[in-house]
């Protein structure tokens, strides 16, 4: 299976001008602007999926928890051949497919509809679940997550579970905007390593770190990257 193609550079553009198509006059919050330097990342260099393969069993799954971000999500999947660009134009009108939160039965690409947080971890941790159970082996899983998900009480739940079977082919992507009402003592990170995952901490607009954050996984244990990120950045 090949991944994603378009180099880092032209996807950056692309995905930028697909989401004016998007926003149409509207103003998007800084959750959805914080979104788009881990998408482009994701699947320019590291998704091992294409529209060709979004129904391959083998293929890697990204799963968006924070549905209420999808505008982002919306212009890499245009940009990257999933959905057609003209969707853009109606995102969220009654006959669009588009809609504020995403449905995998109605987007090409989408792994799980999501809306309420604090479902995505889960829904990840099972799908890992799945494919090991299945014998396969290669397909990773991809959940980002906002950092104020991690106070619901599912997300603890996952996060332990995920380290005490150790699953290996699972990647959480954490968002940390500090937008938690809480924190953690030893930033997010903490609450995954405490639980046996392997961690990388980086900076969330700098894509030669998230790449290396998201491919230094290790076979052994579930993985964790922090992409920190200020918001009005």
């Amino acid at each position: 299976m090949t991944m994603t193609t378009a180099t880092d550079h032209t996807l950056s553009g692309r995905v930028g001008a697909l989401l004016e198509r998007v926003r149409a006059g509207r103003e998007f919050g800084a959750n959805v602007y914080s979104t788009l330097d881990v998408l482009q990342v994701l699947y320019d260099r590291v998704l091992r999926i294409t529209p060709e393969t979004a129904d391959d069993p083998d293929r890697d799954r990204f799963l968006l928890s924070k549905g209420h971000a999808v505008a982002g999500y919306y212009a890499v999947l245009a940009a990257k051949g999933f959905v057609p660009v003209e969707w853009l134009d109606d995102q969220g009108g009654p006959a669009s497919r588009l809609g504020d939160h995403p449905d995998r039965l109605l987007v090409p690409g989408v792994e799980i509809g999501s809306g309420s947080l604090g479902h995505g971890l889960g829904l990840g941790v099972g799908t890992a679940l799945g494919l090991r159970a299945q014998g396969r082996l290669d397909p990773r899983v991809y959940v980002l997550l906002g950092d104020a998900e991690l106070d619901e009480g599912s997300n603890h739940e996952a996060i332990a579970y995920a380290g005490a079977t150790g699953l290996a082919n699972l990647t959480a992507i954490v968002l940390d905007n500090r937008s938690a009402s809480h924190g953690w003592p030893g930033g997010a990170a903490s609450r995954f390593t405490v639980n046996g995952w392997t961690a990388a901490t980086v900076d969330g607009r700098d894509h030669e770190a998230l790449h290396t954050a998201l491919t230094g996984h290790d076979n052994h244990r579930p993985h964790v990257v922090v992409a920190v990120v200020t918001n009005g950045e």
